[in-house]
């Protein structure tokens, strides 16, 4: 039998969840959580095969559930069951470890498949993320503004990239799910950035990104 939690803080999703998955040939329920704490403490409780993984849920939400699930109990797998596709949720889920990404439009038979997947050690996501995936890494990376460009010839064009994403505000998160790439890669350049204009901190690159750099006045 293939062992689940189910984490979703809205009670009619979490009942008809918990209801569907007890149908299932193979797969036995064995906690239901309404918020990613309590869904920690059932994880290291009861150490579930699975954990059907909400992703908005009050307090500590379902990436946090998940890095903490991921780093507690490694054999557990999470699978991300959500309203929400964007690449900002796809990306932390993933960065958190989940190994599976659903829709929650995702039927019965797909839904039960995709928790075996995930408990036999495969990844599995619903086509609309998996051709997003796809999409982001096939794809060119996207151009930095030519200004960016053209003002430091000695940054490649991914820093280049990544700076204008500071001009434009963007945290270190952000940065890294509008680019594909995780956190301390984004890290990484940011700090060849800086070795390379020569700048003390985030809000000096920017001055000297936009020409107001006192030192070069």
């Amino acid at each position: 039998m293939i062992r689940v939690l189910v984490a979703d803080d809205q009670a009619t999703v979490r009942d008809g969840l918990v209801t569907l998955l007890g149908l299932a040939d193979g797969i036995e329920v064995v906690g239901a959580a309404a918020d990613g704490v309590e869904a920690v403490l059932l994880a290291e409780q009861t150490r579930p095969d699975v954990v059907l993984m909400d992703l908005r849920m009050p307090g500590l939400d379902g990436t946090g559930a998940t890095a903490r699930i991921v780093a507690a109990t490694p054999e557990t797998a999470v699978l991300v069951l959500t309203t929400y596709a964007d690449d900002a949720s796809l990306a932390g889920a993933l960065r958190a470890g989940a190994r599976g990404y659903l829709t929650k439009d995702a039927g019965r038979a797909e839904l039960a498949a995709a928790v075996r997947s995930v408990a036999s050690g495969q990844a599995t996501f619903a086509k609309e993320v998996a051709d997003r995936l796809v999409r982001g890494f096939t794809a060119e990376p996207p151009p930095a503004a030519t200004g960016v460009r053209d003002w430091f010839p000695a940054l490649t064009a991914r820093e280049a990239d990544v700076l204008e994403a500071i001009t434009l505000g963007r945290n270190n998160a952000q940065i890294a799910g509008e680019l594909f790439l995780s956190v301390p890669t984004v890290k990484s350049y940011i700090n060849a950035i800086f070795a390379k204009l020569g700048a003390r901190d985030r809000g000096h690159a920017v001055a000297i990104a936009l020409g107001r750099d006192p030192g070069t006045a």
